[in-house]
């Protein structure tokens, strides 16, 4: 669905009725606290916090495979054979031998991505708040 300057008007109008803007304000505040006591990098955790809240606005939707990443960093750490665990078996069964090199490699990839955007979150959001 493309979204239209009128669509994105009227949304950004509901957000400031609703009290986006002064939420996202406290918010901020908090999560700067949290960093200090962490001794986190106050501005690169507004950097994370603000795109956090850019890709709220935008409405995107979480992404299934990062989903998959995160729990099983989150159960077991970083393990050896994660590429293996993530594999879509019966997919790679379909496949011809550079076919499956093609895919070992993207999915590698792909898998880096995720690790990365986890240790960012791991440092923002989830890091000493148990």
């Amino acid at each position: 669905m493309e979204r239209t300057w009128k669509t994105l008007a009227k949304e950004a109008k509901a957000r400031m009725k609703k009290g986006f803007w002064q939420e996202f304000g406290e918010k901020l505040d908090s999560e700067r606290s949290h960093a200090k006591e962490q001794g986190i990098n106050e501005g690169k955790m507004e950097r994370y916090f603000r795109e956090k809240v850019a890709t709220e606005i935008r409405g995107e939707t979480p992404d299934e495979f990062y989903l998959k990443v995160r729990d099983l960093l989150l159960s077991e750490g970083e393990v050896s054979d994660a590429i293996g665990r993530l594999t879509d078996k019966e997919y790679y069964a379909t496949l011809s031998y550079s076919e499956k090199q093609r895919y070992t490699l993207e999915l590698s990839e792909k898998y880096l991505r995720a690790l990365e955007r986890f240790k960012r979150e791991y440092e923002f959001e989830l890091k000493g708040r148990s």
